[in-house]
């Protein structure tokens, strides 16, 4: 629930202020789009042959948002960059001039993407609250695979870094599992203080919260690599793009995750829970 879902939240007509979520530096001050709308799949272009009984009409086009549009797609949004230009880039990667994040990567001369793990989207009339950045990557990343898996019915998953190299292989289980911890049995959850986070309700007895159960392969220096060649090639995988300094810290949270289970319970055949 920490994670601002674009679909549902990001409305036309009302003004927007994009944070860094690492820093909380403004990014893109009193945007107001009169478009706010999905991107196709990313293969729909191979698609329209399907469709159409004449030539690809679409074959020279590019899916670019105009100065009032907001494109909404798997792990991203596109913006029209417009006359912005307090953005520092290196080479096609956009970085936050404070904390030096990747944000994104340009598009073409007037289009930026952003990824969903590295901005925050606020009303204008509201103030940035700062959210500590392993929830927040894992609340966005489980949207995005309850999200593909309810919409295409797509429940393995490649991660990749914004450099094409694949880090994770992941493969979701239950979208719906809710897990139930004695606030005296927190011990488990200390590793996740690298991130400065606090996971436990600062009330009551027991802390509970919603969470998603995947199993998962890494995939860094070349481990797993026949598994991430088969996937590559599977039509029934789905991959989502991050930046490459992202796809490692969800990876270390994902570890982080899996050995504050009973040891009996952190493997399943040759997958991570």
């Amino acid at each position: 629930d920490l994670g601002f879902t674009l679909r549902e939240s990001l409305k036309p007509q009302k003004n927007y202020v994009f944070y860094c979520q690492s820093c909380g530096d403004i990014i893109a001050k009193d945007r107001k789009f009169l478009r706010v709308l999905p991107l196709p799949s990313e293969n729909w272009s191979a698609l329209v042959e399907e469709w159409c009984c004449h030539p690809n009409p679409f074959a020279r086009s590019n899916l670019h948002p105009q100065h009032d549009d907001c494109f909404l797609g798997d792990t991203f949004f596109l913006l029209n960059s417009g006359n912005e230009s307090h953005k520092s880039k290196e080479n096609t990667r956009v970085i936050c001039k404070r904390c030096k994040t990747m944000l994104g990567e340009t598009v073409s001369s007037d289009t930026i993407k952003y990824y969903v793990t590295e901005v925050i989207i606020q009303p204008s009339e509201g103030s940035f609250s700062p959210t500590p950045r392993s929830q927040f990557i894992q609340s966005m990343v489980a949207q995005c695979l309850v999200e593909l898996s309810s919409a295409k019915s797509t429940f393995r998953f490649t991660v990749k870094g914004d450099n094409g190299k694949n880090y994770i292989l992941i493969w979701l289980l239950n979208s719906d599992t809710l897990l139930v911890e004695s606030l005296g049995s927190s011990s488990s959850h200390s590793g996740f203080t690298l991130f400065g986070d606090i996971f436990m309700p600062s009330c009551g007895p027991v802390g509970t919260w919603n969470a998603v159960k995947v199993l998962y392969q890494p995939c860094i220096k070349s481990r797993n690599k026949d598994l991430a060649d088969a996937w590559e090639n599977d039509i029934g995988v789905h991959s989502l793009k991050f930046p490459s300094e992202t796809c490692l810290e969800l990876l270390l949270i994902l570890g982080l995750s899996t050995t504050s289970l009973p040891p009996s319970l952190r493997c399943m055949n040759s997958f991570q829970v």
